[in-house]
């Protein structure tokens, strides 16, 4: 296996990572979780992150969306350096060019799944007509039409992940960061929810970037790296 190289032209990329190291100390315990990470991520592609339980794959994901700070190295985001902004700048780029899926889909259970949706998009300052209109649709985009009005409570787990994949979307990302987003569901609905994800990146041109422990589905992406004693691999 060889490490991935590094993209130099920025443009060309939507993320890219330079020499991105995580170590956390407990104590006089000093752990290395990831080491020297270089690579990037063009418009539309589709990547897997494999490992095995523990290996970093899922703080790697937070330093791709700025919920987390590297120790060293860096994570350009569409030419914003994300260690280099303040909270409130990362916070907007954050809504601006990423949407986030988890294995869980962390819906809000007072709401429904309309109001669900269009969150992320309350924080444009748009009309509340013009946001309930584009949560519709992509609602609508995942076979939801007639669930708008559902709260979680109400709905299946594929229909309650098909409305988290609604609200990563929502906003028309560059990248979608998912963690393990089949890994709650059984098989069949687990083979929808991943269909439509592959289908919503061909239809919008997002980028996806997937952990997950799902072989299978980590075969379909583009590319497949393996993150193993804290160094990115191509599998």
């Amino acid at each position: 296996m060889t490490q991935p190289a590094r993209q130099e032209n920025m443009h060309e990329s939507v993320i890219t990572v330079n020499h991105l190291s995580k170590r956390f100390h407990d104590g006089d315990i000093d752990v290395t979780v990831l080491n020297d990470i270089n690579f990037t991520i063009k418009p539309s592609e589709r990547i897997a992150i494999v490992g095995a339980s523990g290996s970093g794959k899922s703080t790697l994901l937070q330093l791709l969306g700025g919920l987390d700070k590297p120790t060293q190295g860096e994570v350009i985001l569409c030419g914003e350096d994300l260690n280099k902004v303040s909270e409130e700048a990362c916070g907007h780029l954050r809504n601006q060019y990423l949407g986030f899926i988890y294995q869980f889909h962390h819906l809000l259970p007072e709401f429904t799944a309309l109001e669900n949706v269009a969150m992320p998009l309350m924080l444009r300052k748009d009309s509340v007509s013009n946001i309930q209109q584009q949560a519709k649709h992509m609602l609508e985009r995942v076979g939801l039409k007639e669930r708008v009005q559902h709260k979680p409570s109400e709905l299946s787990g594929g229909e309650r992940q098909r409305v988290a994949i609604a609200r990563a979307l929502v906003t028309k990302p560059k990248v979608i960061l998912a963690d393990e987003p089949t890994g709650n569901l059984d098989s069949k609905t687990a083979q929808h929810v991943s269909d439509l994800m592959m289908t919503l990146n061909q239809e919008l041109q997002t980028a996806i970037v997937m952990v997950t422990h799902d072989m299978d589905l980590a075969k379909t992406m583009d590319t497949v790296y393996e993150l193993k004693d804290g160094v990115l691999n191509t599998a």
